[in-house]
């Protein structure tokens, strides 16, 4: 945290819910970390989205009518450009737990806010938030770079590109506190990026690929899976909300289990 930064702000109350947030909002603004991470997914935003809407582009100057894939929605490839850049916004949550461990400073952290639950709650509060005003900046930024593109191979659907936006946002915000969660139990930036990997990606798709329908019904638990059906807005294998609260889930468990080993191993 800057001297300049803690100077400005009143110091949290001990024991308080909204003096730890306030805490923990100062210090998430005060590190380099945060302003690298968020310049990096708008850049990966802006380029993917570009990408995608010059394929869309070149696949729509078919000849073959019966090769023509139709109009896209720009709110539909704003959701597509996450699989990307999800992980430079994932950095956010897993470096406001981890970047403490490592420098020593959650040992301070801990002085000035005890509760161990207090502490992970108010990191989570601020991780959500900022996550979800980056994702809707990061929706903004990918429909503006790819409707030129796309041209008349574009649509945009106020009410449909907005959901897909918000939607975007929301699912940015439960997948950065699932880091969050995961980095207070591996205490190491290099091994929770690992399994969030793992968890997000790797496993389900190895699942997925034989075709197998058991493991493919296992797979839609993962919170990835789960999170790409509540943005596609499917109907099966279960409705958009379940598949949210799946995520949801995934991320609540998650800070549980970041909670117990904080209380256990301490700082």
């Amino acid at each position: 945290m800057s001297a300049s930064a803690a100077g400005t702000r009143p110091a949290p109350r001990p024991g308080a819910l909204a003096g730890a947030v306030a805490a923990e909002w100062t210090k998430l603004w005060s590190v380099r970390s945060t302003w690298w991470t968020m310049l990096s997914a708008v850049l990966l935003t802006a380029a993917t989205a570009g990408q995608l809407a010059i394929y869309a582009d070149n696949a729509n100057t078919n000849d073959d009518p019966a090769d023509d894939r139709g109009i896209v929605t720009l709110g539909s490839l704003v959701i597509d450009s996450l699989e990307l850049t999800q992980y430079a916004v994932l950095a956010l949550g897993l470096l406001a737990i981890t970047a403490e461990f490592g420098t020593g400073t959650l040992r301070t952290t801990l002085r000035c806010t005890p509760s161990r639950g207090r502490v992970l709650l108010a990191k989570a509060a601020v991780t959500a938030a900022v996550a979800f005003g980056l994702g809707l900046l990061l929706g903004a930024v990918g429909a503006l770079v790819a409707a030129p593109v796309l041209g008349e191979w574009g649509a945009a659907p106020a009410g449909g590109t907005l959901r897909d936006v918000v939607a975007s946002a929301a699912y940015l915000a439960l997948v950065s506190v699932l880091a969050l969660g995961l980095g207070a139990v591996l205490r190491s930036a290099v091994l929770t990026v690992i399994v969030l990997l793992a968890v997000l990606m790797i496993v389900p798709l190895s699942l997925q690929e034989p075709g197998i329908t058991v493991l493919t019904r296992i797979a839609d638990a993962f919170p990835g899976v789960a999170g790409g059906h509540f943005l596609a807005g499917d109907a099966a294998p279960y409705p958009p909300v379940v598949g949210l609260l799946l995520l949801a889930g995934w991320a609540a468990a998650a800070l549980a289990a970041g909670r117990a080993a904080l209380r256990r191993r301490d700082a």
